[in-house]
């Protein structure tokens, strides 16, 4: 199947993020579905690639964006951890007008408003890219949507272990890390708010699935089990764990997602 890639930006405050948009081949029936999905923290969009062009081979039109601060990426600043945290979950609904403009462009003899339900919107991410995604779909962005959430590489730290972020391994590769973010979304900012909105979050009723890696020494064996137990009595949750998907190649997911969305009868 031809895919086409689009080159498209939206709006981060005063600023532009580079996205690249996924569509399916002209000649295709699109499938009923729209995917919205970022990177992880201090990596870029095109470490999750895979996705964007494995789903779009199967029908499924979809963009992938830039986070703002995230040096690999769109060379942007974040002034603000503050404007972050509150504005960076409301880049999916950015993202998702932007994909439904390029589609009705590609496809303009195909009624695809997702408001009515018929269409499924799937908003994801790895790492931090799936807990933005979280924080996304507990916002008000997209009420009325069929909306869901696919976590890729997302988990909690058990309680009374030494997580690998506060290990002397793991903090002696944060004066590089530090140095492809933005200042204000430096590590030491960044990743307590982190731990403490994956404890704070506050979903109902909605469809969410978690894919993280046996090999993924960050999250670790418990982690993503701990945030399906904390999320599962009060949502539809389910959770794969291949044996290789480490956590520096959420690329190594696009297979893992194909599936899932063939099971749900998506694709």
């Amino acid at each position: 199947m031809t895919i086409k890639i689009l080159k498209t930006k939206i709006s981060y405050l005063d600023q532009d993020l580079n996205t690249l948009v996924f569509l399916p081949s002209i000649d295709a029936s699109p499938a009923k579905a729209f995917g919205i999905f970022t990177h992880g923290y201090t990596s870029h969009k095109s470490s999750i690639l895979s996705w964007g062009t494995r789903l779009a081979e199967e029908g499924v039109a979809n963009i992938i964006f830039d986070q703002p601060g995230h040096y690999l990426g769109t060379y942007s600043e974040v002034e603000s951890f503050e404007e972050y945290k509150d504005n960076a979950p409301h880049l999916f609904k950015a993202a998702f007008n932007k994909l439904q403009e390029s589609f009705s462009k590609e496809f303009p003899l195909i009624d695809a408003t997702a408001e009515n339900g018929e269409y499924k919107v799937i908003l994801g991410g790895h790492s931090l890219g799936a807990l933005l995604s979280l924080l996304a779909l507990e916002s008000d962005d997209f009420n009325g949507f069929d909306a869901m959430s696919l976590c890729v590489g997302l988990g909690m730290p058990p309680e009374g272990v030494t997580h690998i972020f506060d290990t002397p391994f793991y903090k002696s590769t944060l004066n590089v890390r530090r140095q492809l973010v933005s200042p204000a979304i430096s590590p030491e900012v960044i990743f307590p708010w982190i731990k403490e909105r994956k404890g704070k979050l506050q979903l109902n009723e909605s469809r969410i699935h978690f894919i993280t890696g046996a090999d993924d020494v960050v999250v670790g064996k418990e982690g993503t089990q701990l945030m399906v137990d904390a999320l599962g009595p009060h949502n539809k949750v389910t959770y794969e764990r291949p044996t290789k998907l480490a956590h520096h190649m959420p690329e190594l997911a696009a297979p893992h997602i194909k599936k899932f969305l063939k099971d749900e009868e998506i694709i």
